[in-house]
């Protein structure tokens, strides 16, 4: 199952877009809906996602979209067009939500923190982000 996520997911986190060689750690497997809430361990509920996004993630399948302050369900890979939900910003630095999911997800999987900002600003000056969806 491991290299059918390589393949669907490109070598890159679901939710953020890095690839594993900007990362320079391997990729974990993600639950999407955790073990703890009902999510089982097959392909539709598994995905490839950086260290930052899954530990900030952990557990959360839900928060408040900081625009509307509406409980919104955080994107799914498997479910969800990440093109309908998010864009780079003119840099490629800031991750944007377009939607109240991709809001949210930005929000509860802290995205844009400082640590992956500046990364993504050297990446950027060589060429190596955003990537090519």
């Amino acid at each position: 199952m491991r290299q059918q996520l390589v393949e669907t997911d490109d070598h890159r986190c679901a939710y953020c877009q890095t690839t594993q060689a900007n990362t320079g750690q391997p990729m974990v497997v993600d639950h999407i809906v955790p073990e703890t809430q009902g999510g089982r361990t097959e392909f539709d509920n598994l995905c490839f996602a950086c260290r930052r996004c899954n530990e900030f993630k952990g557990a959360t399948t839900r928060t408040h979209d900081p625009l509307t302050d509406e409980l919104t369900p955080l994107y799914h890979p498997r479910q969800h067009s990440w093109a309908d939900h998010f864009s780079w910003d003119g840099s490629g630095i800031q991750l944007l939500g377009l939607t109240a999911i991709g809001r949210s997800t930005i929000v509860a999987l802290n995205i844009n923190n400082e640590v992956a900002v500046a990364a993504r600003r050297r990446w950027v000056s060589v060429g190596w982000h955003p990537p090519e969806l």
